[in-house]
């Protein structure tokens, strides 16, 4: 099946989610008259539009795509990704939305130049950009190897098509579209999810019972190992590197902080961040869910696993002869096809009618991470990058002309970025090897303005190298002769993150002490 030959139900479907998506835009681009509309809305939007714009970005295509097949390869393990939400929620709702909201700065980054002078702010943006072209290509690369499957097009071809409808809705819009559609497609994606679930469990034999047996016989739900071992990836492991990065995204990552300011209080923003948790718990598990119940199918249903298989051995070796091809297919673990199940399942089992809403959840689990990503980078890039340093005294229009082309150009970057993503094993492994990387010297540096209030300049710069060169020891390390093997890092990739921020955190800490006592 192709997009060609999609019944005209599930054609009417897709194209009436992509104009809709840009209908938005243009109805929104009436009010934006200022910079102000554009990255904050004016501060009008209700708590709860933004609680399902936060938890419809959480739910990328990252999560659509790259949960179920973790799961399928693996286990539960990444589900206490989730489990960390809470204490995270609870540390950003208790200090850092009201800190914002006081500042009145809808830049993230502002306060660390307050606090440590302008090399600290355009660290902690740089690191936040980098982080954002990360998410994006991944999330590009996530949705396009969903569609290639369904439509029969190049993985290329849709980044563009889904890409340059994203670029026009966010641009023409600003903020209140983003967050807007947001809402449409954080329903339409849980829909979505929903449908899969239930027609996996249907096309069972035997149904929920021989998916359970099937899953205890293969240890499908096991979160992992509780033993306090941090150079695999246990229980432990996720669990700390969820928190710092729930923390991250809560409390300084510029698409939730500048959400902060389109509400009309600090208790309206604090009740946003726990809708978006109540929401994301339950529906995270049930992609996870989702993925067992695709493999006990897959187990039951050995010539469709074949399928796959071939499937994913032609990929690697284009061109290859059958022999070749069908004995690097018997080799393919689990963790090997996961990516590709769920798309492989989508072309085969679901039924004309249901196509449509299947490609549109796909898409909204993309474009809502996607068109926030663009709109807080391009202001990110506004204020603390050009009239930081470039030009200060831009009129309004002058203003609101380089939020359009930033945005523009950030959505442009982030489809390069994700067809350079093109052929790697594991859409949520990159996103959470690359957002570690980029984001744990971030976190540590603000963790450190806001608690130590005795850290100073000085202290602030040598922790921050420290914390740099800890991050690409860590990061890098694996290259290192083997002559030199005790040299490498023993920790997990997922421990950057956390190593990497009590690095500059730490470091900092102990040596504004250090002074005082010589002081």
């Amino acid at each position: 099946m192709n997009l060609k030959t999609l019944p005209v139900i599930d054609l009417a479907i897709i194209f009436a989610y992509l104009a809709g998506m840009v209908i938005i835009g243009v109805y929104f681009s009436r009010k934006n008259k200022n910079a102000d509309q554009f990255t904050t809305a004016s501060g009008k939007i209700p708590g709860w539009a933004i609680g399902l714009s936060i938890y419809a970005t959480f739910l990328s295509s990252n999560t659509f795509l790259g949960v179920p097949g973790k799961a399928f390869g693996s286990n539960w393990n990444s589900f206490v990704f989730s489990l960390s939400m809470p204490l995270a929620a609870w540390v950003a709702s208790r200090y850092f939305v009201p800190f914002y909201r006081n500042t009145g700065e809808v830049s993230a980054y502002t306060h660390l130049e307050h606090r440590f002078g302008a090399w600290a702010r355009t660290y902690a943006v740089v690191c936040f950009l980098l982080t954002q072209l990360a998410r994006m290509g991944s999330i590009f690369f996530g949705i396009a190897l969903s569609l290639q499957a369904l439509t029969g097009y190049s993985m290329e071809s849709i980044m563009i098509v889904v890409g340059i409808c994203i670029i026009i809705y966010t641009v023409m819009g600003g903020m209140e579209a983003v967050i807007w559609t947001e809402v449409v497609q954080g329903v339409i994606k849980t829909l979505g999810a929903l449908i899969i679930l239930v027609l996996v469990i249907q096309g069972m034999p035997g149904g929920i019972s021989r998916i359970v047996e099937i899953g205890q016989a293969n240890d499908k739900f096991s979160l992992g190992s509780l033993v306090p071992d941090f150079t695999q990836s246990t229980f432990w492991v996720v669990l700390l590197y969820g928190f710092f990065m729930n923390l991250n995204n809560f409390g300084m990552d510029q698409n939730y902080v500048q959400r902060y300011h389109t509400t009309t209080s600090v208790k309206e923003a604090t009740r946003s961040i726990w809708l978006c948790v109540y929401l994301y718990l339950p529906v995270s598990l049930i992609f996870f869910v989702i993925g067992s119940c695709l493999f006990a199918y897959y187990q039951s249903n050995p010539d469709l696993l074949n399928q796959v298989r071939m499937q994913v051995a032609t990929e690697r070796l284009p061109g290859g002869s059958t022999d070749a091809i069908s004995q690097l297919a018997s080799t393919l673990s689990a963790a090997d096809i996961g990516d590709k199940v769920m798309p492989h399942f989508m072309v085969n089992k679901i039924p004309a009618g249901l196509v449509g809403l299947i490609v549109a959840a796909i898409m909204s689990a993309a474009m809502s991470t996607i068109s926030s990503g663009m709109n807080a980078s391009a202001t990110v890039f506004s204020v603390d990058i050009y009239q930081r340093y470039i030009k200060s005294d831009l009129t309004s229009s002058q203003t609101l002309r380089l939020l359009y082309i930033a945005t523009a150009v950030f959505g442009l970057l982030g489809m390069l970025t994700g067809v350079a993503m093109i052929g790697v094993k594991s859409v949520l492994d990159i996103w959470w090897m690359l957002s570690g990387i980029f984001a744990g010297g971030m976190l540590g540096l603000f963790l450190l303005g806001m608690i130590a209030k005795k850290a100073k300049n000085t202290e602030a710069v040598i922790a921050t190298v420290i914390g740099i060169l800890v991050i690409c020891w860590m990061t890098f390390s694996k290259q290192i002769p083997d002559e030199y093997a005790a040299l490498r890092s023993p920790f997990h990739q997922n421990m950057i993150m956390v190593i990497g921020t009590l690095s500059i955190f730490l470091t900092g800490v102990l040596i504004s002490k250090i002074k005082l006592k010589k002081a």
